[in-house]
C-alpha cells in the first residue's frame, strides 16, 4: 500500500489478520484434523427437493462447455427429473405456487428455459424460470444497494449491475433486451462517476432504477427459516458420508466447498444441535476464509485502482449480502459496518480535496 492509502485506512490494525489470508488456505480436511476429533458427524433426517449434486455439475459442464442446444436437452432432463422427485406434473401446483426449486440450475440453463429454446418448454416453465432469472439479478444488485443507503454512493451499485450483464452467456448478449440494458446501466456508471453521491433517472431501460424503484434498502433477500437451512445441509453432508462409504472411502472428509454461506452460518450456530463440534468448527474456519477473500479482493482493487474507498465499500458490500445468522456467525457487528461507513466517508472527503473538489 501507498503512504496515502495507508493513512486513509483504519483497518491498517486488522493487517496482520489479512496479511494470514494471503497465505494458502487450509484444506477442510486438516481443519478438521485439527479439532476436537471424539465427535463424529451427528445424523437427522431432512429432503431438500433440489438437483442432485451430479446434476448440477452436468448443468454447470453444459452451461461452460456444451452448445446451446445440448443445454437446453439438460435444461429439460433437469426439470423432468425434479417433477419426478416432486411426484408433481409441473413448476405451478393447484394452488398457484411453485412445486420446484430452481436455485440449483445456472443462468444459461434458465435463460433457455424462459426463452423456450427449441420449443422444449411450457409457459409455466418459462414463466418460473424468467422469475428465477429476475430473481437472480436483484440477488446481485442487494448487496450494493444496501451499501448505497448507508453511503449515499450509487457508483458500486451500477458496476454490480454491468458485472452482472457483462457475465451473461454469448445466447443472453445476443438478445435486444440484454443490449438495451447493458447500454441504460454503462450511462449510469458514467453518471455515478461524475457524481456517486446521487442516483441517475430519466435512462431509457435501466433495469437499476427499475430495482431501486421497488427494492430502495436492498440488502439479504434471505427468507427460509434458519432451523430448515440447517436440516437441509444436515442432509446434505448426512449424503456426502453415505456416498463416501459406498465408494469405500468412508475416512473422507466432508466437502464444505459448494455449501452456500447461510448453510455455513448454520452449521456454525448448530442452533439445533444437528451438528459436531468439529462440523461447527469447519464450517465457521471456511466462512471466515471465504470472507478473507472477499475483503482482500476489495483490498486489491483499493490498491489497483489507487482509491482507498473501494476497501470500505467492498467490505460493506460483503456485510450487505449477509443474512443476520452469517453476521453472527462471524462476529460482524453494526459496530463494525459503522466503522466501514465512517472509514469510507473520510476517505471520500479526502479523495474530493486531493481533486479539487
Amino acid at each position: 500500500m501507498t503512504s496515502v492509502n495507508t493513512g486513509l485506512n483504519p483497518y491498517a490494525q486488522m493487517g496482520s489478520a489479512y496479511a494470514r489470508a494471503q497465505a494458502t488456505q487450509p484444506t477442510l480436511a486438516s481443519v478438521l484434523a485439527a479439532a476436537d476429533s471424539g465427535n463424529q458427524p451427528d445424523s437427522s433426517a431432512a429432503t431438500n427437493l433440489t438437483l442432485s449434486d451430479a446434476a448440477r455439475a452436468q448443468l454447470a459442464s453444459a452451461s461452460t462447455s456444451k452448445n446451446f442446444t445440448t443445454v437446453t436437452a439438460d435444461a429439460r432432463s433437469a426439470l423432468d427429473g425434479l417433477y419426478a422427485a416432486a411426484k408433481v406434473k409441473g413448476p405451478v401446483g393447484d394452488d398457484g405456487k411453485t412445486t420446484i426449486d430452481l436455485s440449483s440450475f445456472d443462468r444459461r440453463s434458465l435463460f433457455a428455459i424462459a426463452t423456450n429454446n427449441g420449443g422444449k418448454f411450457t409457459p409455466d416453465e418459462q414463466k418460473v424460470a424468467s422469475t428465477e432469472l429476475a430473481n437472480r439479478f436483484n440477488d446481485a444488485l442487494a448487496p450494493a444497494a444496501a451499501t448505497s443507503k448507508l453511503t449515499g454512493d450509487f457508483s458500486s451499485l451500477y458496476k454490480a449491475a454491468l458485472d452482472y450483464l457483462d457475465s451473461a452467456s454469448s445466447e443472453e448478449k445476443a438478445t435486444a433486451t440484454w443490449s438495451a440494458q447493458r447500454a441504460a446501466v454503462l450511462k449510469g456508471v458514467q453518471a455515478t462517476q461524475q457524481n456517486p453521491t446521487t442516483a441517475p433517472t430519466g435512462i431509457a431501460n435501466d433495469p437499476v432504477a427499475a430495482y431501486l424503484a421497488q427494492n430502495a434498502n436492498g440488502g439479504t433477500t434471505a427468507t427460509e427459516d434458519i432451523s430448515t437451512v440447517a436440516k437441509n445441509v444436515r442432509a446434505t453432508l448426512d449424503a456426502q458420508a453415505k456416498a463416501a462409504t459406498a465408494a469405500g472411502k468412508s475416512s473422507q472428509q466432508a466437502d464444505l466447498s459448494s455449501i452456500d454461506n447461510r448453510s455455513l452460518a448454520a452449521i456454525t450456530l448448530n442452533q439445533d444441535s444437528l451438528f459436531s463440534t468439529r462440523e461447527s468448527y469447519a464450517a465457521k474456519q471456511a466462512l471466515e476464509a471465504r470472507n478473507r477473500a472477499s475483503i482482500l479482493a476489495a483490498l486489491k482493487q483499493s490498491q489497483t485502482s489507487g482509491d482507498p474507498t473501494q476497501l470500505s465499500l467492498g467490505i460493506l458490500n460483503t456485510y450487505s449480502s449477509m443474512s443476520a445468522e452469517e453476521r453472527q456467525a462471524v462476529n460482524w457487528t453494526p459496530a463494525f459496518r459503522d466503522n466501514a461507513v465512517a472509514n469510507y466517508q473520510s476517505a471520500s472527503r479526502i479523495m474530493s480535496m486531493l481533486k479539487g473538489a
